[in-house]
């Protein structure tokens, strides 16, 4: 508790730091015409002193809230299912019909000390199939996690704010300055992700194949479409309204640069969410736009990231970078994810497993059905900076 005192009052300092420069970098620009280098490199600075500060307090309160835990070994998405009685009974008895069950949501790929974590997902031993090479998920992770028993989320959003407050006489029967402030009632829908395959009806007196099929191919296909309407759903008919799609246009803080780079805009993103007061915590590239940054080099042909034959963490400005295909080539989104936005399971993963559709009876075959539901509820579209480093560039330099 004391180290959460302690990180509060730096986080404060630093985040004035990060305003001061700011305030001067834009006064030297109108005054100059350009930033001077210790100026900006004090900005530097203060920016990567701020996200470490803010990244040390996220970890300790994180680790305080999951309180000490024992460790456990976590079972995969088809090791849960096949492990079900239901199932167990269905594939022993060979009947012939179908069975549903329900399962828990998997919330996280990477963060493996957290429940539901997909630290354990990966099968050893697939006999029987080879599955194609697939996508990493990143967005769910970066989202703050939560549950709902309805069909659709509502929140009051404040959606104006006039500031009236100044000075006051003392003089009686002066009214005081009034303020105001203007909500709205929001509503996020539930959707429904979902997909089937048909496999062979051998697959059930397989329990390690069966497991692995999940696993490898229903829940990735889930997980896959999930991604993409986190960040790109457009918001009509049963589309999620995506994080890119109602994050804030991308507008330069400071204008004049010359010779800016995408570096130099993702820096001028994370300001434009400073300056909103929602300080960034992730920045979303796709991956060719995160690998052309890691291939920049000096004047001398040195890189300026990292040294080839090392490692390199993907991080920029202090902030964790997110490169994922998900994301269209030369857009960019900066954004305090866990503050700005929040993703609900309504239902959780269900998997029912049917030997009666269609013209499986005469075939030998099982239709396998994986469906989720779920919304995204964006509460401060102004904590996400979204734009192209195309139109991004021209706007720095102009």
């Amino acid at each position: 508790m004391d180290d959460i005192k302690q990180l509060a009052v730096e986080l404060k300092t630093a985040a004035d730091e990060v305003k001061r420069v700011a305030e001067t970098t834009n006064t030297e620009v109108k005054n100059l015409g350009k930033v001077t280098a210790e100026t900006k490199q004090k900005a530097d600075e203060a920016m990567v002193k701020h996200n470490e500060i803010a990244a040390r307090t996220t970890e300790i309160e994180q680790k305080m809230a999951r309180g000490p835990q024992e460790p456990e070994q976590r079972k995969s998405f088809g090791a849960r299912v096949v492990e079900t009685d239901d199932v167990k009974n269905f594939m022993a008895s060979s009947r012939r019909g179908s069975v549903s069950i329900d399962v828990k949501a998997i919330i996280s790929s990477l963060t493996t000390d957290a429940n539901g974590s997909a630290g354990d997902l990966i099968v050893p031993d697939r006999r029987g199939l080879i599955d194609p090479v697939q996508r990493r998920m990143t967005i769910r992770d970066l989202l703050t996690p939560g549950n709902t028993s309805s069909n659709a989320i509502q929140y009051v959003k404040e959606t104006g704010f006039t500031i009236a407050a100044a000075t006051h006489t003392e003089t009686a029967g002066t009214r005081k300055p009034q303020s105001d402030i203007k909500f709205d009632l929001m509503t996020t829908g539930v959707t429904t992700i979902a997909h089937w395959v048909q496999a062979t009806k051998q697959i059930l007196d397989d329990v390690p194949m069966l497991q692995s099929y999940l696993d490898g191919r229903l829940r990735y296909g889930l997980m896959y479409k999930e991604e993409d309407q986190l960040l790109n759903g457009d918001g009509s008919g049963t589309e999620l309204n995506g994080i890119f799609t109602q994050a804030t246009t991308f507008s330069s803080p400071i204008t004049g640069l010359a010779g800016a780079t995408k570096v130099d805009v993702i820096r001028l993103a994370m300001l434009q969410a400073f300056l909103a007061e929602y300080p960034a915590n992730g920045i979303v590239l796709h991956p060719t736009d995160w690998a052309g940054i890691e291939l920049t080099k000096d004047m001398g042909g040195n890189y300026l990231m990292s040294d080839p034959s090392g490692s390199i963490a993907k991080r920029l400005w202090g902030l964790p970078v997110i490169d994922t295909q998900a994301m269209v080539a030369d857009d960019f989104l900066v954004g305090a994810f866990q503050l700005g936005a929040q993703v609900f399971d309504r239902e959780e993963a269900t998997v029912t497993i049917s030997t009666e559709d269609d013209q499986n009876f005469t075939k030998n075959l099982v239709t396998i059905l994986a469906e989720e539901r779920l919304a995204l509820a964006v509460y401060r579209p102004e904590a996400f900076i979204k734009g192209s480093f195309e139109d991004a560039l021209d706007d720095v330099t102009a």
